[in-house]
């Protein structure tokens, strides 16, 4: 006679044979599927504009800032406002330590957060301000490099974004403009439209080969159609216009601002990013490589072997998403509200916005070798807790 306790024993023997004989034949199912060449169905690729960076990180490099905006209001300004873009945290980067201040009128800050793309400024009010006046931000950012290594054979086509991608497709009034005319020059630069990989590389290389980097005849406004016209300008003319081709050829795409941490006369800089499924949001900076790519070119210490190799490595690193630890995150995305609402949405903000009684002040340039009044200026300090090199200067980068 057999015990109740035995036959509990030989039921849970009986079980776990059973799962074991059932996960044996699905592997035999999944090998025999496979080696009739069946495909498998593979899972969507996450489509989420809010999607962490999903790149390989390397190289962090922490900078202590001081950061201050010297504005000169003009004469019997009633009301000056200035918003101030506060960087965040993200997987590119750490921001702590944060202090403001005004000087020297002693002004609170309201820090808040615009709802489009989530930007944060923080907003001095200034009445009746006599002389100039100085809003000043440290904090401690620390950034990381990053490299995507983007594999044409990896990327997921899209059949319908969701709408959440909207804001990042859409023709804007300002700076990211889609019209007819992208249209029709992307026929002559894309005639044949496949992969996302090739054609965002196809405008980007043409772009390289046709823009002129200008820092006189330039927007600052990311404006797409300066520099479909003109063919000309400065890093935000060179990746609104490719932000805009991009979204003329259906994929999601956006401006990035940021500063630099080396000196240099404006420490501001943009990048392009497009969002390229399974990769997310990826980084790729054309105006630079083009500088990088002339300076190879002019170098008589290269002989034409060395530097047809540098330029392939350059092109190569531009294509498969890049970002440098030399630069740091400000403001995404283009054509919105401040907060707190400003006269009129902004194209951009590339190092502050600034209303004196309602108008804009005029966007600096100190780059601009023809420009000599500025209704306000940047001063920064970075301070790095190594040595870094500029990796768009620097060939030796091109070798990792």
């Amino acid at each position: 006679m057999i015990s109740a306790k035995c036959k509990s024993q030989n039921e849970g023997r009986k079980c776990i044979l059973h799962f074991a004989f059932c996960i044996g034949h699905f592997a035999f199912l999944m090998v025999g599927l496979l080696t009739l060449g069946v495909p498998l169905v593979a899972a969507e690729p996450l489509l989420d504009p809010a999607l962490p960076y999903q790149a390989e990180k390397s190289s962090p490099v922490q900078y202590d800032v001081d950061y201050a905006i010297v504005v000169t209001p003009p004469y019997h300004t009633k009301v000056l406002k200035v918003w101030l873009p506060l960087p965040q945290s993200d997987a590119a980067q750490e921001v702590e330590s944060r202090s403001l201040a005004s000087f020297p009128a002693e002004v609170k800050p309201q820090v808040g957060s615009e709802s489009v793309f989530g930007n944060k400024f923080a907003y001095f009010e200034f009445h009746e301000p006599q002389g100039a006046q100085i809003v000043r931000h440290q904090f401690r950012v620390k950034s990381w490099e990053l490299s995507w290594n983007l594999q044409a054979d990896k990327i997921a086509a899209v059949e319908k974004w969701p709408k959440s991608f909207d804001v990042f497709r859409r023709g804007e009034s300002q700076a990211v403009v889609v019209d007819e005319r992208f249209q029709a020059l992307l026929t002559q630069i894309v005639p044949r439209r496949g992969n996302p990989l090739a054609d965002l590389s196809s405008v980007m290389l043409w772009v390289g080969d046709n823009f002129t980097y200008d820092h006189h005849d330039a927007s600052l406004k990311a404006d797409s159609t300066h520099g479909l016209e003109k063919r000309r300008g400065h890093c935000s003319d060179y990746h609104g216009f490719c932000a805009a081709m991009g979204r003329a050829l259906g994929y999601p795409t956006r401006v990035t601002y940021g500063l630099n941490t080396f000196p240099k006369n404006s420490p501001s800089h943009c990048k392009l990013e497009a969002y390229v499924p399974p990769y997310g949001w990826v980084s790729f900076d054309v105006s630079e490589t083009q500088r990088l790519v002339a300076s190879i070119k002019k170098d008589r210490q290269l002989d034409e072997a060395r530097k047809k190799e540098l330029i392939a490595a350059a092109t190569k690193r531009l294509t498969s998403g890049f970002r440098d630890n030399t630069w740091f995150c400000m403001t995404r995305g283009t054509d919105y509200d401040l907060v707190p609402k400003a006269s009129r949405k902004v194209p951009v903000v590339r190092t502050a916005y600034i209303e004196a009684d309602g108008v804009p002040l005029p966007d600096p340039d100190p780059a601009d070798p023809d420009a000599r009044e500025f209704a306000w200026m940047t001063v920064m300090k970075v301070k790095p807790d190594r040595e870094v090199k500029y990796p768009f200067t620097d060939y030796q980068s091109l070798s990792k």
